[in-house]
């Protein structure tokens, strides 16, 4: 029926228009993976190599390319090498036999002289372009004696010149030849690489000299071709680059092809910098240059056969493939293609290290769902009854086992005799070892080992307490490592999904800021938007040097904040340490308000060490934290732990998790880090500065006082001190501040600190109405003195007092409109 269904909705008469398309790419693909084939994998690629370098000159009379490349590739890749020899005896037999013996002869000398030195030898890579120049001094030298029977000064120097260029030239081809293997070309290239690799080609077109169809010189062909599509690819400084070394090579090969190095490098840069124009454009350098140097030089007589070589190059370079160009511009730096794939790159990398970010966020979570399923309410009650069964069968195995009225209790009465242990074990678990009278009345009726029973029930309760006790800390246990899990997941996945955010294409809006500044006169090197979310912007900019005068936060965040709307504050300032250096700067949203905070402390009867400490966290998700903790007692051992509190609360804040999690992952690490009774308490103000709404967070502190103008508002929580017990719930309550408001802060020492007060909120309060400033450290100074005055003059206990205004945020520097608004 579906079959049927499907039949009947089809289209009929629809032609698939991508389908030859489609055919056509894999028809390609299939003859491209062929040619790899024969010519990189099977090595064709050096026979046809080895031909060209073995008929190549230089100086019309030196071969000192034959042997570095059969050297490079008997190294490289060593299989290959008969295939290049042949290819090299094959290319010197079209200039003579003698060469073609002669090629032959060295090649063979050098694998002589090669395997028997390697034995003494370690490192093959750095001896062989010395046995490469030895072999080519002698074998040359050998030469010319046998053939003339003596060596003349000149024709030494000459060996010598030989020799010199093998040894570069081995060099050369040792970095140029794994170019022409499989398993680098998705590699980017360097930049010796492309030289090496350039002289490599240049020198394999030399073995094109005075070849000519129709008149036309191949290897002048060929090199403007060289030249046009490393133009086209790369840009007018490679393509420069790639005219004079390989005029500079022909020019070499040939002293009359030295004008032709001119010609290369300048249709070379006029083809890169009409690179815009596609091909077309850098065609069109080559034409110009062509004519330009074909008038000038030998007075425009060569000058057609000189157009018609170059169009030629230009046909040839016109039926290249795309396909080709494109793969070859991936691997030179500086091009939009490397450019393109670098970014691929990075964006597999994005992709792949976010997943692995997030697996782990679901393996914690796993970790989380499997700790918290083993607290259930019914798997606590499955477990309790099954505990007291083994209980009962604990203490039946020491009296009930050996005793006569064993099957009248437990096979006939059995409900009766459960009941009664029952309850036996629950009046002495509650009644301090005690069961009622009527109990021990009836239990004597029912059992005739009735005391020893009731011992034996009494003794297994003090082993069952213990082992429930443990337990339920173990429970608990879990389940604060479940909460921790579930936090660490959390802030995990948050963090997958911030390396997942890319940075946003800002390439318009980061002209019109660069010319909005250009136009103001303020000079900007480089703009880069990495966000313009709203609260959330992020900009930085390079600009010259600017001699510490504060240009950035009076001119630039001014300007940027009238610009996108919203108050715009300098982040972080480099400054450059000389004039042609550049400053970078990154630019923020600013937040909405502001916490100025300020403190007065004080230790035990005068002390230099105080057990209370406190801390002032800023955290990077745009929230404030004030936090103060009292240790138990007072000196160093309560200082080190109050400030220990601390520590950890701040690191775990600033990790990402949340407040909760963090501060009962705090409780348990000090629970069980020692048996000593030592505690801490602990008071959390969190505030948001985008809406000044407060958090607190108070375990075991003392209430926290909100002043705002007349009004004085109590913040107050109950929580057992930090270590206490290994398990709590922490309570939060959430104010909602507004600017101009204190918010008072204070250890117990300041709070029930006042001497012959009953109710230490009320005296607080009045004495907070009655405070004539709103100075933060003011208020501080003055509610510390008040309560040091009413001991007079004794100081009891720690002391700490933390005052902190909300206020608006108002930059120090007004917004800079950029234009004039309209009357």
């Amino acid at each position: 029926m579906e079959k049927l269904e499907r039949t009947i909705t089809e289209p009929i008469g629809e032609v698939d228009l991508n389908r030859p398309k489609v055919e056509i790419g894999k028809l390609f693909g299939k003859i491209q993976a062929g040619l790899e084939t024969f010519f990189i994998k099977k090595g064709y690629l050096f026979l046809i190599i080895g031909f060209l370098l073995g008929r190549a000159l230089i100086l019309s009379q030196l071969t000192p390319f034959t042997l570095p490349f059969f050297a490079a590739i008997y190294l490289v890749r060593r299989e290959k090498a008969p295939l290049a020899l042949i290819g090299l005896i094959g290319g010197a037999a079209t200039l003579s036999f003698t060469h073609a013996a002669t090629t032959f002869i060295i090649c063979f000398l050098f694998l002589f002289v090669f395997r028997i030195s390697k034995k003494w030898v370690r490192n093959e890579l750095k001896v062989l372009p010395f046995f490469v120049a030895g072999t080519l001094l002698a074998g040359t030298v050998a030469k010319t004696f046998i053939l003339k029977g003596h060596v003349s000064l000149y024709e030494l120097m000459m060996a010598g010149v030989e020799a010199s260029l093998g040894f570069i030239l081995c060099l050369i081809f040792l970095q140029s030849l794994p170019l022409l293997s499989l398993n680098r070309r998705r590699q980017s290239l360097k930049t010796e690489e492309i030289v090496c690799l350039i002289i490599m080609l240049a020198s394999v077109m030399t073995g094109t000299i005075g070849w000519n169809v129709y008149d036309l010189s191949v290897e002048h062909i060929m090199s403007r071709y060289l030249v046009l599509i490393f133009a086209f690819v790369a840009g007018a400084t490679v393509g420069s680059t790639v005219g004079v070394v390989t005029g500079l090579i022909f020019s070499l090969a040939n002293i009359s092809s030295l004008y032709h190095m001119s010609l290369l490098a300048f249709s070379g840069l006029l083809g890169g910098l009409l690179k815009e124009g596609r091909k077309i454009g850098v065609a069109l350098g080559l034409l110009i240059a062509t004519l330009l140097m074909g008038m000038y030089v030998d007075g425009g007589a060569n000058l057609i056969i000189s157009l018609y070589e170059t169009g030629a190059a230009i046909l040839l370079f016109l039926l290249t493939p795309q396909n080709l160009t494109m793969k070859l511009s991936k691997h030179i730096p500086g091009t939009p293609e490397y450019a393109a794939e670098q970014q691929q790159y990075m964006r597999k990398m994005r992709d792949v290290t976010a997943q692995r970010v997030s697996q782990f966020s679901n393996v914690f979570q796993a970790l989380s769902k499997s700790f918290s399923a083993h607290n259930e309410p019914s798997g606590w009650e499955e477990n309790s009854d099954r505990e007291f069964d083994y209980f009962l069968s604990n203490v039946t195995e020491k009296t009930c086992q050996t005793c006569f009225k064993k099957d009248h209790c437990w096979a006939r009465n059995f409900d009766t005799t459960y009941d009664y242990m029952k309850e036996i074990m629950n009046d002495l678990d509650y009644e301090d070892g005690q069961i009622s009278p009527r109990l021990a009345r009836e239990w004597d009726k029912h059992c005739t080992r009735a005391k020893k029973t009731t011992e034996v029930i009494q003794q297994e309760l003090t082993f069952y307490k213990a082992n429930q006790k443990l337990k339920k800390q173990v429970q608990e246990s879990r389940k604060l490592v479940a909460d921790q899990l579930l936090g660490v997941s959390a802030v995990m996945g948050d963090f997958a999904k911030e390396i997942q955010r890319e940075r946003e294409n800002h390439h318009k809006q980061e002209e019109l800021i660069l010319e909005a500044m250009q136009e103001f006169g303020i000079q900007v090197e480089q703009v880069e938007i990495y966000s313009l979310e709203q609260g959330n912007v992020d900009i930085e900019m390079t600009i010259p040097y600017c001699n510490g005068l504060g240009e950035c936060e009076k001119l630039i965040a001014p300007m940027l904040s009238d610009i996108l709307g919203e108050t715009i504050l300098v982040n972080s300032e480099e400054c450059a340490a000389f004039a042609s250096d550049f400053c970078h700067v990154t630019f923020h949203s600013a937040k909405a308000f502001v916490v100025d905070t300020a403190v007065a402390h004080a230790a035990k009867d005068g002390g230099l060490v105080s057990g209370d400490s406190y801390s002032t966290i800023q955290l990077g998700s745009g929230k404030y934290a004030i936090a103060i903790s009292d240790g138990m007692g007072n000196g160093e051992r309560a200082h080190s732990e109050s400030q220990e509190t601390l520590q950890l609360l701040q690191k775990i804040l600033q990790s990402g998790i949340e407040e909760q999690v963090a501060i009962k992952s705090v409780n348990s690490v000090l629970s069980l880090r020692t048996t000593d009774e030592i505690f801490s308490t602990l008071d959390l103000a969190m505030i948001d500065l985008q809406n000044a709404d407060a958090k607190f967070l108070k375990i075991g502190s003392t209430p926290s006082f909100i002043k705002r103008g007349a009004q004085v508002m109590k913040v107050q929580a109950s929580n057992l001190p930090i270590g206490i017990i290994e398990e709590f719930d922490v309570d939060v309550v959430s104010k909602q501040l507004k600017a101009e408001d204190l918010l008072i802060m204070m250890s117990d020492g300041v709070f029930e600190g006042p001497k012959h007060v009953e109710n230490f909120d009320l005296w607080m309060k009045r004495k907070i109405t009655e405070l004539k400033t709103d100075d933060p450290q003011e208020v501080a100074d003055l509610i510390m003195e008040e309560v040091i005055r009413s001991r007079s003059g004794h100081i009891e206990d720690d002391m700490t007092v933390v005052v902190s205004k909300v206020k608006h945020n108002i930059p120090k520097w007004s917004s800079i409109p950029l234009q004039k608004k309209a009357n």
